[in-house]
Parts: structure tokens; sequence; C-alpha cells
């Protein structure tokens, strides 16, 4: 979804923002060489290879995962990670330098995409889910 969405916004916001609710939401096309939300723009590199190692240990401690509220937010951050990912390694400038596609604005919030969605989804539901200290490992959820 994340792939996709950024590829229409390269299709169709390229000639400039569309407003979908006035000044509240609108689709503007922008790149990014930093984090979600524009963080650490000088850090291209440093950040695409700490996403990298953040997947392969959710990977790989994440076959152990018993509860289905930790595997929905390890797969959120799974698929946030690999979204942006995915730009930093196939757009340009390429090798783990590509600029990520962003392109949804609120008013006085950075532009960001699905992916930057999923990986802030998934912080809120981890710190949540350790706030209430729920285990990762052992006993399955309860209904």
């Amino acid at each position: 979804m994340d792939y996709l969405s950024k590829e229409l916004a390269l299709t169709y916001l390229s000639d400039g923002p569309v407003k979908i609710v006035g000044s509240l939401l609108q689709l503007k096309l922008a790149f990014n060489s930093g984090a979600a939300f524009s963080f650490a723009s000088n850090a291209t590199i440093f950040l695409s290879t700490f996403a990298m190692i953040v997947a392969a240990s959710i990977f790989y401690y994440g076959r152990k995962i018993t509860s289905t509220r930790w595997a929905i937010a390890l797969g959120l951050a799974l698929g946030g990670i690999f979204g942006n990912l995915n730009d930093r390694i196939f757009r340009p400038p390429g090798g783990l330098q590509g600029e990520v596609v962003d392109w949804i604005q609120l008013p006085n919030w950075p532009i960001f995409n699905i992916a930057d969605m999923s990986v802030v989804s998934a912080a809120i539901l981890i710190t949540y889910l350790s706030w209430k200290n729920v285990p990762a490992i052992g006993n399955k959820d309860v209904k």
C-alpha cells in the first residue's frame, strides 16, 4: 500500500499540491532524506543501516512472539521500515541514500507517508503494551 501510494503521488502530485479538505488536509509531493517527519536529514546512511538492524532484530526475535498484540505492533513496525527502506535503496541517489517520498500534509505538521504512519502507530502500540506489562513471549493474549 505504501509503495503504491508513493507511485500515485509521483504521478499525480508533481504539478503541485491538491487540497482535499481545504487547508486541513492536502496532498503535496515532497522528498525526505531524513527519518520520519524529516528528522535527521543529514544521517541517511546511518538511518538506513539502523532500519536494517531493527528489521533483522524483529525477524529474529519475532519468531518467539506469542502475543497477537505484540505481533501486530511489530508487523506495523516492519511494514513502515520496509516502506521507507525501499525508497532509501532504490530511489535516487540510491545506495542507502535515496530520498523517501512523502505526500500527506496536515497543518503545522511535517509532510509524511503511510510508512511513517505505520512506524508511529507501532511505536504508540509498543509503548502502550510495555506500559500495561503485556508479555510478548509466554502465554497467549487473553480474550
